[in-house]
Formats: C-alpha cells, structure tokens, sequence
C-alpha cells in the first residue's frame, strides 16, 4: 500500500502529523519574486511543526529579494553554487564524506545521474554537475538527519534532489510538485516520466497537470500522482472598499514579462477600446525580458501615458496594486495555474483570463471570472467593454471569486494537506 492509500493522519492544534516531519525542500532558486507560492508553503508547513530546510542551487538575485520576509528567508537558505571558494569548500568536504563513509551511496548517484543523461557528451557533464550538487545537499541533510527532500519544478532541482536521494540510499525518499507548463511540452528534456517513477509522491498543482503526467507513466505510478493546489492566504489578501469608483476602468495584469503571458494582446484590446473613446488604464507589475519591446508597442499603439511599466514588486507592497484596480487580467497562452489569479480574486477582483490548461480549474467563467479563447485581443476586448460597463457585475464576480479561493486555494489548508502526505510517506518508510 502507498502512502497515498494509507489514511491520512489529523492535524490537532499543535501541528499533529506534521510534527516532527524534517525535510529539504530543493529549489532552483529560491526565494524567487515569480514562486512566492512556494514560501507560503514552506511557511505553512513550519506552523504544523515541520523542520524545512531549505536549498537554492543557485543565488536569487536583488529583484528577487524586495520585502523583509524574502531577505529573511534568504538568509536562512543554503545555496548550493554560492561564492565559488565557498561553493569548492562545500563540495571538497561532501565528497570526502561520501569517499570515506559512502562510497556505495556515491557509485549508486554517478550510475543514476548517468542513467538519466541526454543525448551528448554536453549533457553527461551535466549530469555530473548535479552529481556534484547533489553531494553538498546530501551532507548537508546528513548532518541535520533530514532524510527527505522536496522539489519544485522538474528543473535541475529535480535532478539534485532525486540524486540526494541515491546517496543517501535506503530509508531516502523524495517528492516533488508538478506545475507546468513547460516541463509538459518538453517531457523528453525534462525527463518527466523517469523523475515521476522515481519519485515517491508527486504533487500536481491541478487535475490537468495530474492527466498529463499519467500520459507518461504506467498506471501503477498513478497513485502517487496526488492534488495540492498552489494557494493564498485570505486573511493577508482581503478586498478594500471599492464602492463610488469613478474614473477610467483600472486594469492590473502581475507576472513575468515573458511571451506565453501574452501582455502583447493586452496592449492591443486596450489600445482598441481607447480608439472607441473608452476610458481605460492598465498597469504592467513584473518584469522579464519582454519589457522592452512591450514598451515599444505600447508607444507604437499611442497608448503614452495610459499604461505602466512597474517593474518588479515586492510582496510587502503588491496588494497596494490589486487595490487600486478595478480588473485583473492574464491574457496568458499557457499557464499552471496562476497564483496571481489566486491573489486577485482573493482581494475581490474580477479576473478575465483565458480557458487554457489548468485555468479553467480555478475560474468558473461567467460565475468567478470571465474565461476568453487564448490569442484573441478582440475577445479581451469585449470582456474588458462588458466589465467597464457594469461595476455590479465586477462586484458580484470579485465576491463569488474570493469564495472559491477561501474554500479551495488556502495557503494553510493546502500546506496541512501536504504536511499529511509527506507525514504519512516519511512514516511509511522508516
């Protein structure tokens, strides 16, 4: 029986199964402006009274740490290819803890990161590469008596964790959460099928994440494949008085400058309605390397003034943003499942998004947002016409919005439930 069959132990106030649960959480960088999902739920496992190590393979940068909390956060995370005396430091101890005392754990790593080599001589060096970050995270967990690790994403942070795990051996595991979806069209890169049957237990951040990973594996493997949404926390992201508005409509878009966002459509369905006389604004919050020529559009379509370019926001200052909006929109061409979507509807913000991938899962068109075919600016649009028009139905789809993410998309409910699963997997495998 998985530990996914086994039922699943309660939480009591003080933590319950996730007491005394320990593990490293493995991410490619981290803290990161663009995965905020994943402090929240590092953050929710610690109120359980789980001991969360945390590991980044590589530095955040400065745009990654623009509240107190990331800062803190970083302070408390080991980075794997830090400094490079320190980074060679790390690495010189790692191994000769390993030669010395694991030399079986060490063979088993070399043959598992070879295993799971690409094509070429360029991807074997790879594979070692990880190897040998994986040796600095297995010390590392050695030395704390963490015994499993956790990745986001199925990046290289999959790959370290997964060979941690070969060097530490029997009595090892490790999870990881599927979020797409980029790891979903490139499966072969990605190695998709291998780390899912590696893994003992795979978070999928929605039910289209969860079918497209059962595409690849046997269905033996499918009851390790389980649900647990990305989430907010509802108390932090509340609704403000937006009633007597008046002015232009307001319109908020938050992510990464990155073409599958489309904020290039956005441009041109507020650049038509401007041109029928209507009055509406959009900021832009984030930033990537799409800016510029964003920018550029946007002064091609004579849009001035009418849209911003914020740049990157930190957490401690963001709701000040979906505050001052009246319409959030993420005109994206593939997603996961936005968080930001999360975060707008939690402030009971109306969101016009588009019926891809995992989306649908979150927003309920016509009832907790409106949903638009992907690639259509004159379907933007008319949403946007529609909305402006109407700021009852703005109300009235905000609220029915913050319904669905306090029932389904809570940080702390979410973060229980995997606390329950890793508690249960850990237990299961002493």
């Amino acid at each position: 029986m998985s530990a996914l069959d086994a039922p699943a132990p309660a939480l009591d106030a003080a933590g319950g199964a996730a007491t005394g649960l320990r593990v490293a959480y493995v991410v490619g960088r981290y803290p990161a402006a663009s995965h905020t999902f994943i402090q929240r739920e590092v953050a929710a496992l610690r109120a359980r009274g789980a001991e969360v190590a945390t590991f980044s393979i590589h530095a955040p940068g400065a745009d990654d740490l623009l509240a107190p909390e990331d800062r803190a956060e970083r302070a408390a995370t080991t980075v794997v290819l830090g400094p490079p005396l320190a980074t060679a430091t790390a690495l010189a101890l790692a191994l000769a803890r390993a030669v010395v005392g694991n030399r079986r754990g060490l063979v088993r790593a070399l043959r598992r990161g070879i295993a799971l080599r690409g094509p070429g001589l360029r991807a074997l060096v790879w594979q070692l590469f990880y190897v040998a970050e994986a040796l600095v995270v297995w010390a590392a967990c050695e030395r704390r008596a963490i015994r499993h690790l956790h990745a986001h994403h199925l990046n290289q942070a999959a790959d370290v964790a997964l060979l941690a795990c070969a060097l530490g051996g029997p009595g090892w595991s490790w999870s990881l959460t599927l979020h797409g979806p980029d790891e979903l069209y490139d499966v072969g890169r990605f190695k998709l099928a291998a780390k899912v049957r590696s893994a003992a237990l795979v978070a999928c951040i929605s039910d289209f994440c969860r079918s497209q990973a059962m595409c690849h594996v046997e269905p033996e493997h499918w009851g390790k494949l389980a649900i647990v949404h990305c989430g907010v926390d509802p108390r932090v992201w509340r609704a403000p008085d937006r009633a007597g508005r008046g002015g232009p409509l307001r319109v908020l878009t938050v992510g990464r400058l990155v073409p599958a966002k489309g904020h290039a459509l956005l441009l041109d369905a507020l650049a038509g309605l401007r041109h029928e006389g209507l009055a509406v604004e959009a900021a832009f919050v984030g930033d990537g390397p799409e800016r510029e020529r964003l920018a550029r559009r946007a002064a091609e379509l004579g849009l001035g003034e009418a849209v911003r370019f914020a740049g990157s926001v930190g957490q401690d200052r963001i709701r000040a943003w979906f505050e001052r909006a009246d319409v959030f929109c993420l005109p994206s061409f593939a997603e996961g499942v936005p968080v930001v979507l999360m975060e707008a509807m939690a402030m009971e913000l109306p969101v016009l998004t588009t019926q891809v991938m995992g989306i649908p899962e979150l927003v309920e068109h016509e009832r907790t947002g409106l949903l638009v075919p992907p690639g259509r600016a004159d379907a933007v649009a008319a949403a946007l016409r529609r909305l402006a028009a109407d700021p009852r139905e703005r109300a009235r789809l905000g609220a029915a919005g913050r319904a669905t993410v306090v029932e389904e998309f809570d940080c702390h409910h979410e973060g229980g439930r995997l606390a329950e699963l890793l508690a249960a997997l850990v237990a299961g495998s002493r």
